[in-house]
C-alpha cells in the first residue's frame, strides 16, 4: 500500500500512514525486527567507526532508541543536569584532543539548552557533534507539542546541521557531521534524528573515515615570506588558537630563538612559547590598552601564526602602516586592518622550517623584550600584596605555584579572565583553556570535568567568578558521581565584576551587578563535594594543595580584592597618554 502524498488538516488517515508520508512517501516502514538494525542502532555505529569513547548529555522520550543503542555500544554515556553542562563537556573534550566531542539532548527545551555550549564551539574553533531527538517525522507540519525547526535553530552556530529524514542516510549525514566538525577551521555541527525513523530498520552501515590530505605551502609564498622578515627592522609574531591545534608550538618557538623574533600569543594560544623563553613577551587581548601593545607599536612587520581575528580584533593592535606575514592552515579572514602582504598556506609546522630556511636574522631585540620584562616586574610587584581579601594578581602567583608545568588550568569568563589571560604564565599548549571567541561564562566547571576526564594523571583547576561559577555549579554531582575530582577556585566578590569594571570605566559607577551568594563551603558539601574557605591570604597556597590531596571534586571560595581592577586601568590609562605624547 502507498501512503498518501499530501495530508490535510481534516486528514483521518492513521498516524502510520502520516508517518509515511513525511518520511518519504513510499512504502510503509515497519519497526526493526528482532535481528535488524534500528537507524539508531546504525548511528551508534557510526560514532564508534569514529572513534567516539564518551559523550555527554540528558536522556528524553524522543531520544530513548539513541539511548539504549548506546547502552549496548561500549560508549562511556556521561548523564549530566544540565544540557549546556554537555555541551560545554564535549566542547572541551574537542579542544584537548582534537576530536569531536559529542553532546545529545531531546527535543525542544532540551535542545535549546545546548545552544550556549555549541555555539561557543563554533566560534572557539573546537570540534563537537551535537544529536538532539526530534519528533515523528508526520509531525513537523503541524502544530506540536515542544516541536521546534531545530536544523534551522543550530544553522547559524554551526558548520553543518542536518536532520535524519529516511533511515538509509544516517550513515552520511552522521560521517558528514564528523568531517566538518573536523575540517579546519573545526566548530560544531548538529543531526536531528526524528522519534519515528530512530525506530526504523536502516540498512546504512558506518562509512570510511577519509585520510585529511596534506597540504603544504607554496614556495613562492614562502620566498616572500622569508624576505619581509629577513628585510624588517622590527618583526613581531603573533601566535594564537589555530596553532595550538597545529602542535606548532617547537616550531614557533624555534623560529623566534632562531631568527630573535619577539612573540606574543593570544589568550587562547597561551604555551604555545614557553613562559621561560627568552623572546615571550606576553598576551594581546584585553579590553584595555595593554602595555603589550608597545610592542606592535615599534613593530615593522607582524607575523600572524594561527591567528585568529575572532579572539582579538587587529583594531587592538595595528596601531600604524605595518606590513603583514600570515602563517596558518587556511587563509586568513581578511578586513582592512589584517589585510596580509604574503599568505603562507599549508602545514603550519613545514611552513615556519621552509621559512627559516631561507630567512636570515642576527639582531637581538633588545628595546622589544624589555617590554615583556616590564609587564612580569609588574605583575610581580602586585602579587608581592599580603592585603586580605586577596588582590587578583597574588591568586594568579600562587595557582601558578601550586599547579605543575603540565597541570590544567580551565577559565571561566569573568574579571578573573583578564588577569589570568594577561598575567598566568604557560609552559605547554592546552595547559590553559580560556573561552576568548564566544567568551561564555558557565565554561570552566564543566569543560574542567572533562580535562579531568581525559587527563586524570594531572591536575586540574577551574577559576571562577561567583556569577559564572552558579550557571553550571550544578556539573559538580556529576563530578561526584562519576569520581572525577578536580578542584574548582571561586573568586568571590558578590558582582559580575568584568560588568562592574567596565561601568567604573565608562560611567565611574556601577548599576545592577551585585547580588548575595550561598555559603560556597556549605553548597559544594551539599553536593558531596569537599569544600572550603580561604580566611587569610596565606592559606591560599595550602588550602588549594589540600583540595588537590584530598582526592575528591572540592570546591575553594577565596573572597577577591576587585578594587585592584580600576588600579590597573589607571596604570594603562597613564602610561597610554606617555607612549602618546612620545609618539606625537
Amino acid at each position: 500500500m502507498h501512503a498518501t502524498a499530501c495530508i490535510c488538516t481534516n486528514d483521518i488517515d492513521s498516524p502510520r500512514r502520516r508517518e509515511d508520508a513525511a518520511a518519504g512517501g513510499a512504502h510503509e516502514v515497519p519497526p526493526a525486527g528482532p535481528h535488524e538494525k534500528t537507524c539508531a542502532e546504525v548511528l551508534v555505529e557510526c560514532l564508534v567507526a569514529e572513534g567516539v569513547d564518551t559523550v555527554f548529555g540528558i536522556p528524553g522520550e524522543e531520544n530513548l532508541d539513541f539511548m539504549f543503542a548506546l547502552k549496548k555500544s561500549g560508549i562511556r554515556v556521561i548523564v549530566t543536569r544540565h544540557e549546556q553542562g554537555a555541551a560545554f563537556m564535549a566542547d572541551a573534550y574537542g579542544r584537548l584532543t582534537g576530536k569531536p566531542g559529542v553532546c545529545f539532548a531531546t527535543l525542544g527545551p532540551g535542545a535549546t539548552n545546548l545552544v550556549t555550549g555549541v555555539a561557543d564551539a563554533f566560534l572557539d574553533g573546537a570540534p563537537l557533534v551535537a544529536i538532539t531527538g526530534q519528533v515523528s517525522s508526520e509531525l513537523m507540519q503541524f502544530t506540536s507539542h515542544q516541536y521546534l525547526d531545530l536544523s534551522a535553530m543550530f544553522s547559524p552556530i554551526t558548520k553543518r546541521s542536518k536532520i535524519v529524514m529516511r533511515p538509509d542516510t544516517v550513515a552520511e549525514v552522521c560521517r558528514l557531521a564528523f568531517k566538518y566538525a573536523e575540517a579546519e577551521k573545526p566548530g560544531a555541527t548538529h543531526i536531528d534524528l526524528p522519534k519515528n525513523v530512530a525506530h526504523m530498520p536502516s540498512p546504512s552501515r558506518p562509512m570510511r573515515r577519509q585520510q585529511e590530505p596534506e597540504t603544504f605551502a607554496s614556495p613562492a609564498s614562502v620566498v616572500m615570506a622569508a624576505r619581509l622578515i629577513s628585510e624588517a627592522r622590527s618583526p613581531l609574531i603573533l601566535a594564537g588558537a589555530s596553532a595550538v591545534r597545529a602542535m606548532a608550538s617547537q616550531a614557533i618557538t624555534f623560529m623566534a630563538e632562531r631568527l630573535r623574533i619577539p612573540v606574543v600569543q593570544t589568550m587562547m594560544g597561551k604555551g604555545l612559547v614557553s613562559a621561560d623563553c627568552p623572546y615571550r613577551l606576553g598576551v594581546v587581548g584585553i579590553p584595555q590598552r595593554d602595555i603589550i601593545i608597545d610592542a606592535f607599536d615599534r613593530a615593522d612587520l607582524v607575523i600572524g601564526i594561527g591567528y585568529d581575528l575572532i579572539e582579538c580584533a587587529p583594531t587592538k593592535w595595528n596601531t600604524h602602516p605595518m606590513k603583514i606575514v600570515n602563517i596558518d592552515v587556511t587563509p586568513a579572514d581578511v578586513n582592512q586592518f589584517y589585510d596580509p602582504d604574503v599568505e603562507v598556506i599549508g602545514d603550519i609546522t613545514d611552513s615556519i622550517y621552509q621559512i627559516m630556511r631561507a630567512a636570515h636574522r642576527t639582531t637581538v631585540p633588545h628595546e622589544m623584550l624589555s617590554i615583556g620584562e616590564r609587564l612580569r616586574r609588574e605583575f610581580d610587584d602586585m602579587a608581592a600584596s599580603d592585603a586580605y581579601p586577596v588582590k587578583p594578581a597574588r591568586i594568579v602567583r600562587d595557582i601558578r605555584r601550586v599547579l605543575g608545568h603540565s597541570d590544567i588550568l580551565v577559565s571561566d569568563v569573568g574579571a578573573h579572565k583578564i588577569w589570568i589571560g594577561r598575567d598566568y604564565p604557560c609552559f605547554e599548549p592546552k595547559t590553559c583553556l580560556i573561552s576568548n571567541g564566544f567568551a561564555s561564562m558557565g565554561f570552566a566547571v564543566p569543560a574542567a570535568f572533562t580535562a579531568k576526564l581525559l587527563h586524570p594523571e594531572r591536575r586540574v583547576l577551574a577559576v571562577c567568578g561567583d556569577g559564572g561559577f552558579m550557571m553550571n555549579s550544578q556539573e559538580l554531582e556529576t563530578a561526584v558521581r562519576e569520581h572525577v575530582p578536580f578542584v574548582t577556585l571561586i573568586w568571590e566578590d558578590e558582582h559580575y565584576g568584568l560588568i562592574r569594571w567596565k561601568e567604573e570605566e565608562q560611567f565611574g559607577d556601577t548599576y545592577g551587578v551585585s547580588f548575595t551568594n550561598p555559603d560556597f563551603k556549605a553548597y559544594a558539601e551539599a553536593m558531596g563535594c569537599r569544600g572550603f574557605r580561604v580566611e587569610s591570604t596565606e592559606a591560599l597556597i595550602p588550602t588549594l594543595e589540600e583540595a588537590f590531596a584530598c582526592g575528591e571534586p572540592a570546591v575553594v571560595t577565596v573572597p577577591v580584592d576587585y578594587s585592584e581592577n580600576m588600579a590597573l586601568t589607571e596604570r594603562l590609562r597613564a602610561h597610554a597618554g606617555r607612549q602618546g605624547i612620545r609618539r606625537g
